[in-house]
């Protein structure tokens, strides 16, 4: 039997006063980091930032692009054994945030926030904690 490839998507880590940026999609009940999975051909940071735009209204400034980590979860509302594997980057940006597309929601979250969170988020919470940048 043939082990299911993962879902390979980019992510970017934005904090303030000590908590994460995280989504909410429409219909959805867990928030994630925000970001997606690339189209053929592009780059990490290709790929980021047309997903950031996409989601969140705004532009990442592309110089700042700074690779923080990567994670591989249980993919959320996947069958068991998919997997998602996040790469992770910090980034400044331009613009105000706002939801669009596909985004219902946007909430700062911290390590209170465990009920609320899809298992790769939980992961990427506890990295961030860690390292003392979040509570």
């Amino acid at each position: 039997m043939n082990t299911p490839q993962p879902i390979d998507k980019l992510a970017w880590l934005h904090i303030d006063q000590r908590k994460l940026l995280a989504v909410r999609s429409y219909g959805k009940a867990l928030y994630y980091i925000p970001g997606g999975k690339r189209d053929p051909g592009e780059t990490d940071a290709q790929a980021l930032i047309r997903e950031i735009q996409e989601e969140l209204s705004v532009d990442l400034v592309p110089e700042s692009l700074c690779y923080a980590n990567s994670f591989q979860a249980q993919a959320h509302g996947k069958a068991q054994g998919i997997m998602v594997n996040m790469t992770c980057y910090y980034a400044e940006y331009n613009g105000e945030l706002l939801p669009a597309s596909e985004i219902e929601e946007i909430r700062w979250i911290n390590t209170n926030n465990t009920d609320i969170s899809s298992s790769a988020t939980l992961m990427i919470l506890a990295y961030l904690k860690a390292q003392d940048l979040i509570d």
